[in-house]
């Protein structure tokens, strides 16, 4: 299986978990599967670009590119909002209906990186 197919596995895998854990009412949990989906679909662009991203720093340039090289300025907007999610894990500070919003956003982000990238 090709990095970039394994990638988008984790993908649909953190999306469904993210869901999961919303219903339950675990916003922490749900933030850090957001934040693994919109990390994971940015991972599996770069996988199938022939790149392999280890930071933080690298995934913001990428998006920055794809931004850029798509014309689209929802894509750094969207995935500000699962940075803040992942901030959200390690201080629990997001109020649980932000926790559902930015969740939205990183599908948002996830359909959007699926189409451009197919």
């Amino acid at each position: 299986m090709a990095k970039a197919e394994k990638y988008a596995i984790l993908n649909h895998k953190y999306l469904k978990e993210a869901d999961a854990l919303i219903k339950k009412g675990d916003y922490v949990q749900a933030s850090e599967k957001f934040w693994g989906a919109a990390a994971t679909i940015v991972k599996s662009v770069a996988a199938k670009r022939g790149t392999n991203i280890r930071t933080h720093g690298a995934l913001h340039g990428l998006v920055n590119r794809l931004e850029d090289e798509f014309g689209d300025p929802e894509l750094l907007r969207l995935f500000a909002a699962a940075e803040t999610l992942h901030q959200n894990f390690y201080e629990n500070w997001l109020p649980s209906e932000v926790v559902v919003k930015y969740g939205k956003a990183v599908k948002q982000l996830v359909e959007k990186l699926e189409a451009l990238t197919e």
